[in-house]
């Protein structure tokens, strides 16, 4: 008995020490080293360009003296709440937040907030949501840029502005993917020669379920469809994938347009089978992303209007957030040399192989 009363001591001091130094369950901050600490969460990696995001932001947020916690969601919004959850549970000083779901991540933010973390928003804008900055590409305009380089081409290959469109969106809900949309349809409607006959959502962005639509869609309009306009490289890939199933996989025959520059896509931009894409220069975005989040830390005490420069205010619903602009260009097989190969997003090799 004598043995049994000495080991729950012994448990009951056990526990008592592993609250006190803070080890419990990781549910209290570790101890700060003096080191600026930036958590960078991305909503995913299953794009290429993501990449070149990680690799440009740890880089400049490292050159600046700061340490980087990194992490992706796999497109889940609870990982990425999980993923949340442990970087402020490292003591960082602020998180760079691309949400996986737009529209509860702000949830996330006052999370935060009552931490005393501040987060710069990256790329996908949270609506309903406070958020201290946001650093993004214009979504609506590379929805309308796609729009309007596509009126040029059926002026160009048709000899006339008319057809039949298909709009191939995003995740269900997300900012980006309706604002990329919404600068899309602008131009449609404002073009009476063409017809939206199609348009529709992909969960998780997913290149299959956009091959899939487009074999649908070209199924049921027996080959009949002039242009395919898409959210993002990745689902661009998938159409084509069903042109080339018809024979259809050809600038010249369908026009086809994507965003983020992927490498196979801007292949495909060189080898004339896909029109255009939009080089939405990931550098910039990520390098800003990374120096506004260190200013934030070394400044945590005063207003945020005072430490970064920003563009404009937006409202996303809940609040005006000061927002940082960094530039688009759309990529087509005549500018890739002044483009994405003088950006060094990708190099003249990889595009067209050892000549």
């Amino acid at each position: 008995m004598m043995r049994k009363k000495g080991l729950m001591v012994v448990a009951m001091l056990l526990v008592v020490s592993l609250f006190a130094t803070g080890c419990f369950f990781g549910g209290t901050k570790q101890k700060d080293n003096g080191k600026i600490k930036i958590g960078f969460l991305l909503k995913t990696m299953q794009e290429e360009r993501y990449q070149k995001d990680k690799a440009a932001f740890i880089k400049k947020a490292e050159s600046l003296g700061a340490e980087v916690v990194f992490a992706a969601a796999n497109n889940n919004a609870r990982t990425q709440l999980s993923k949340f959850e442990n970087m402020l549970a490292q003591g960082v000083d602020v998180i760079v937040l691309q949400p996986v779901n737009t529209g509860t991540a702000g949830n996330m933010v006052k999370m935060a907030h009552r931490e005393g973390v501040k987060v710069v928003g990256y790329d996908s804008m949270l609506v309903n949501g406070p958020l201290d900055v946001h650093v993004m590409q214009d979504s609506w305009a590379v929805g309308k840029l796609q729009g309007e380089t596509m009126v040029d081409w059926l002026k160009e290959k048709k000899g006339k502005v008319e057809g039949n469109v298909v709009l191939i969106k995003g995740q269900p809900g997300d900012s980006n993917a309706i604002a990329m949309t919404s600068g899309a349809k602008k131009i449609i409607k404002e073009t009476p020669g063409l017809n939206l006959v199609a348009e529709e959502w992909h969960e998780g962005w997913a290149p299959d379920k956009a091959m899939a639509t487009a074999e649908n869609v070209l199924t049921k309009y027996n080959n009949d469809i002039d242009a395919f306009i898409c959210n993002n490289s990745g689902m661009a890939r998938g159409v084509i994938s069903a042109l080339k199933a018809q024979g259809l996989a050809d600038a010249d025959k369908v026009f086809v347009a994507g965003s983020d520059a992927d490498l196979t896509n801007i292949r495909y931009v060189a080898q004339g089978i896909q029109t255009v894409d939009i080089f939405k220069k990931i550098k910039p975005l990520a390098r800003t992303a990374a120096e506004t989040a260190y200013k934030l830390a070394k400044n945590s005490k005063k207003d945020v209007k005072d430490v970064v420069e920003y563009e404009k205010l937006i409202d996303n619903g809940y609040m005006e957030v000061p927002t940082i602009i960094t530039p688009i260009v759309k990529v087509t097989k005549d500018n890739i040399e002044e483009t994405v190969i003088k950006a060094g997003f990708h190099t003249k090799e990889e595009i067209y192989g050892q000549q």
